[in-house]
């Protein structure tokens, strides 16, 4: 295809190849047998766009390399992705002062064969972005089917990949929301805290000495290391905070100060309501939104 101009109000406003080449985003681009699509044979990043750049670049270009060695993907050219991802600012820019939500897309490539597929993307935010932001969440908690702990053993299960195969993950929200929920909080098969389908699980307790402690699940457990999460940490320890890697319960998030999904759009959900029980007010719910600021530009 040839260079294209963008389309306001399109569902994907920017469209870019990895190859530098901007496309109309309301015109196809996969084949048919594109293992993207017809397998979920792929791995894929989210980034946030703010003022023209995507927060933490770096970070998400080496978990996208991760993901690619876990599923036997040639490695990534970061240089390629970095300039395409400018190419894709730029678009973004000419169209939109607003936030935008940046995804880079790596598949197999075509079931017939073929080079891997690399593309990406800039949207507008979601609705529920700005709500969960202001408004916090509602969560449930539900079975992940999997223990805590051995899934380094079971490599085929791909835990701490970025995969695109998201079906189970979308399958969990829509439960929740037919529950009258707007998120969800993974249980592993022997009680631990794991993760949210789209978002890094951090708590508050207290560390003694009146200063709270930010605490997450261990990242060797099947879940996905959190780019966010560890930029707030980075934060919040040269702020002072304890943080660390610790194994959690469901008692462990009732009794906590406050408990945040964090992930790279929606930034810092503050869970208001866990299994329909109401939470108090977090006294660092304030704190954690200028740590997690803090974070997501640290690196401009």
């Amino acid at each position: 295809m040839s260079n294209a101009s963008p389309t306001p109000g399109s569902g994907c406003s920017v469209l870019v190849t990895l190859d530098g080449v901007v496309h109309d985003a309301d015109r196809p681009l996969l084949f048919g047998d594109d293992l993207a699509a017809v397998r979920g044979d792929g791995v894929f990043e989210t980034l946030l766009v703010r003022g023209g750049r995507a927060c933490l670049v770096e970070p998400h270009l080496r978990r996208l390399a991760h993901s690619a060695t876990m599923m036997d993907l040639p490695e990534p050219d970061p240089a390629a992705w970095r300039e395409a991802i400018a190419i894709a600012l730029r678009q973004w820019s000419s169209l939109s002062p607003e936030e935008g939500a940046l995804r880079l897309v790596y598949s197999r490539g075509r079931e017939s064969g073929s080079a891997p597929t690399a593309y990406l993307t800039i949207s507008p935010l979601a609705a529920r972005v700005g709500a969960a932001r202001r408004d916090g969440v509602d969560a449930v908690m539900l079975e992940r089917g999997l223990p805590a702990d051995g899934a380094q053993e079971m490599p085929w299960l791909l835990a701490g990949a970025k995969t695109l195969s998201y079906a189970v993950n979308m399958a969990a929200l829509r439960h929740a929301a037919a529950r009258g929920a707007d998120d969800v909080i993974f249980v592993s098969s022997d009680g631990f805290i794991l993760e949210g389908p789209r978002s890094t699980v951090v708590i508050a307790v207290d560390g003694g000495a009146g200063r709270p402690c930010l605490l997450t699940p261990p990242p060797w457990w099947p879940i996905l290391r959190g780019t966010t999460q560890q930029a707030l940490f980075e934060v919040a320890r040269n702020s002072g905070y304890d943080c660390d890697y610790q194994a959690l319960r469901p008692a462990d998030l009732v009794a906590a100060q406050g408990i945040w999904l964090v992930s790279s759009i929606t930034l810092g959900a503050r869970v208001h309501t866990l299994d329909g029980r109401a939470l108090p007010s977090s006294p660092m719910r304030d704190e954690m939104a200028r740590l997690i600021e803090a974070a997501i530009t640290g690196d401009r």
